[in-house]
Order: C-alpha cells, then sequence, then structure tokens
C-alpha cells in the first residue's frame, strides 16, 4: 500500500497585485467508478484591509460531527459533494489504488467521489475526530 501525507491548506502568495493561491487535496472517481486523490485549487484576489478572497461558491448544509475512536469505515462513495474540515483528531483517507493520505486538524478534503467504489476512511491512534462537513450546492465547480 503507497502512504502519503494529506495536503495541508496551502496559501500561495504572491506580492503581485494580491493574488494567492489555496490548494486542498480531493478524492473523486473517475469513469470506471475508481476513485484518486487530486488536488482543488482556489483562487484569492485581494480584498483589501480583511486580506485576499476566493470567489463565493453554492452550499447547501452544514453538518457538525464527532467520530468514534475506532471508526474504520471500509468502501463507501461521499454522500454527496462535500468539503471536510478536520477540527480535531487524525484520520487515513484509502482510495481505489491503495494510496492512502492522514488528515488531521486543519486539513481540508473535498470530497467529490459519489459514485462507484468510493473510498475508506478510519480513525488513528485511538483519537476521537471532530469534523465539520459542508455539502455543495449541485451548480457549484471548482
Amino acid at each position: 500500500m503507497q502512504r502519503s501525507q494529506a495536503l495541508k491548506v496551502k496559501i500561495n502568495s504572491s506580492k503581485d497585485k494580491g493574488k494567492g493561491l489555496i490548494k486542498i487535496s480531493r478524492i473523486y472517481n473517475d469513469d470506471e467508478g475508481k476513485s484518486h486523490f487530486g488536488e482543488a485549487h482556489f483562487d484569492l484576489k485581494d480584498g483589501g484591509p480583511i486580506g485576499r478572497l476566493s470567489e463565493k461558491f453554492g452550499v447547501d448544509k452544514i453538518i457538525f460531527r464527532e467520530t468514534p475512536a475506532d471508526y474504520d469505515f471500509k468502501w463507501h462513495p461521499a454522500p454527496a459533494r462535500q468539503l471536510l474540515f478536520i477540527i480535531k483528531g487524525r484520520a487515513e483517507f484509502t482510495v481505489s489504488n491503495g494510496e492512502s493520505r492522514v488528515l488531521r486538524a486543519g486539513d481540508v478534503l473535498l470530497l467529490e467521489d459519489t459514485e462507484g467504489q468510493g473510498h475508506c476512511s478510519k480513525a488513528l491512534f485511538n483519537e476521537v475526530r471532530h469534523s465539520i462537513f459542508v455539502t455543495l450546492d449541485d451548480d457549484t465547480t471548482f
């Protein structure tokens, strides 16, 4: 099994006209229903004294979740396109080719594998995980 770390939310700042970029990990499925890791990119523009901002994206619902320390959910697709914000604990996510990434507090994951095999997720180090799921509007694209 191939292992790698999840991408932290990265902000690449450019001194050129106050632009920046945020990158997050994503899980998506291909035409054969196999899941893969990738990246989503969010361009940031100068928002004045409050900092740099992305464009506004449509969302549907927000869900707060506590996941038990022994959580080990085998293959499942995401129930909806959603952003997962880890606020406490760590979890390992595995996609179809066996690649795994560990997410921890401060990480964000875009889940888009709503069909096909899906992914596996499990708690690590006997830690309870607190997270926030934000489901996306159907017409929201990144």
